[in-house]
């Protein structure tokens, strides 16, 4: 289906926006849908510092140190990490700017913008150079993460923009995670973002869906010029149990990146279930599967899986300890350039001394059943990579 959702929506969003700018205040807007209920237990945000015609301000600022025992690459030359790719350094991850009103009832909106170095790693098709993309050198440090139009006629709301995937356990914000760094299935498995429109519908307290069209991974602008479906849903039969199921398929060029001639149908199936065993033990399990045709060794399908597992517990008020464990199965070597079996753990101690205040300090272990890893000097592979990091978040 050659079908442009960006040019379909651009008209709308502007016309949109006019009634945006002169919407009434809403004194408690709900939860934005960036909010998975597969996030791990986090303190109550402080309120906003700054609001302006019911558009609430907050973010946060995200600086962190990393210290790699190889270089941070792949023998295939792609980032191991998805953003603390560096042998040995220090980084400003981000300040992150979110403008927020998506009222139950009536018009509303979001604009997100991540300034710093993550914004060149989750940096979205057309909103960075075409000649060398993501985390290679673009220095693409202020990014439009997310910014849509919002509608809401309670159960019922809508979104039109761009605006982060509901796939994954962890999102593209620090605030919202456990550890420092990055789950594999989180830089390999899924998007990041997409471009298009979303709707939402709370059937009761237990169950909510979600649908849409888009253009597809990671992409303001359709490189293949096709779009991908999207659908989700929520089920909550306890308080203590959640499950969140997304999939989205679609025909995606093979590499955007340079672009392929080679395109074929993408699809990625993702659950995530959460158990909340007591108030401050967190259980969280979360399982991918996709494929994309053409990109194949042999011009076939290439497939990858993974799995990854969460336990976070809150010591007291102050003190928090996650730990988290997972293996991808890069089948066909398609999401990191090699044909590897990839496993990592990740050992996370979280100091909150304030409400706007978080320092966490971790380890990690990566292990390939290939050498896959390069070593610091960048040139010998090893099987193996070990890791410890510091991070700051200041939230407001």
């Amino acid at each position: 289906m050659a079908v442009s959702i960006k040019n379909c929506l651009l008209p709308a969003i502007a016309a949109a926006s006019i009634v945006v700018a002169s919407a009434q205040a809403q004194t408690t807007p709900p939860a934005t849908p960036e909010a998975k209920p597969a996030e791990p237990a986090a303190p109550a945000p402080p309120p906003p510092i700054f609001s302006i015609w019911g558009f609430d301000l907050t973010g946060h600022v995200d600086v962190g140190y990393s210290y790699l025992s190889g270089s941070g690459k792949f023998v295939s030359g792609a980032n191991d990490r998805v953003f603390d790719y560096k042998h040995d350094s220090v980084y400003f991850h981000a300040l992150d700017l979110t403008f927020t009103n998506t009222p139950d009832n009536g018009w509303g909106g979001l604009v997100d913008v991540t300034i710093g170095k993550d914004a060149d790693a989750i940096a979205a098709y057309g909103t960075i150079s075409k000649s060398k993309g993501p985390a290679n050198g673009a220095n693409h440090y202020v990014d439009p993460t997310q910014f849509y139009v919002y509608y809401g006629a309670a159960p019922f709301s809508i979104i039109a923009g761009k605006y982060v995937t509901n796939a994954g356990a962890e999102v593209i914000k620090s605030d919202g995670d456990t550890n420092y760094s990055r789950s594999i299935l989180f830089g390999y498995a899924i998007p990041f973002t997409h471009t298009g429109v979303r709707a939402t519908y709370k059937v009761n307290d237990a169950l909510t869906v979600l649908g849409g069209v888009n253009e597809g991974w990671d992409a303001f602008e359709s490189p293949s010029h096709n779009a991908t479906v999207e659908l989700g849903g929520t089920f909550t039969p306890t308080k203590t149990v959640s499950i969140v199921a997304s999939y989205y398929g679609g025909k995606e060029l093979v590499t955007n990146y340079p672009k392929s001639a080679a395109k074929g149908t993408r699809n990625l199936f993702d659950i995530v279930g959460t158990f909340n065993a007591t108030d401050q033990l967190t259980f969280i399990l979360n399982y991918d599967y996709g494929d994309q045709e053409q990109a194949a060794a042999n011009g076939g399908k290439a497939k990858w899986q993974g799995i990854a597992g969460y336990a976070n517990y809150q010591i007291n008020d102050q003190w928090r300890l996650s730990l988290r464990g997972e293996y991808f199965d890069d089948k066909d070597g398609y999401r990191t350039g090699v044909v590897q079996k990839w496993k990592e753990a990740t050992l996370t101690l979280a100091y909150l001394p304030a409400k706007e205040w978080e320092i966490r300090a971790e380890v990690r272990v990566d292990r390939s059943d290939q050498s896959a890893f390069l070593k610091s000097d960048s040139v010998t592979p090893q099987s193996n990579q070990h890791s410890a990091g510091v991070e700051v978040l200041y939230k407001f």
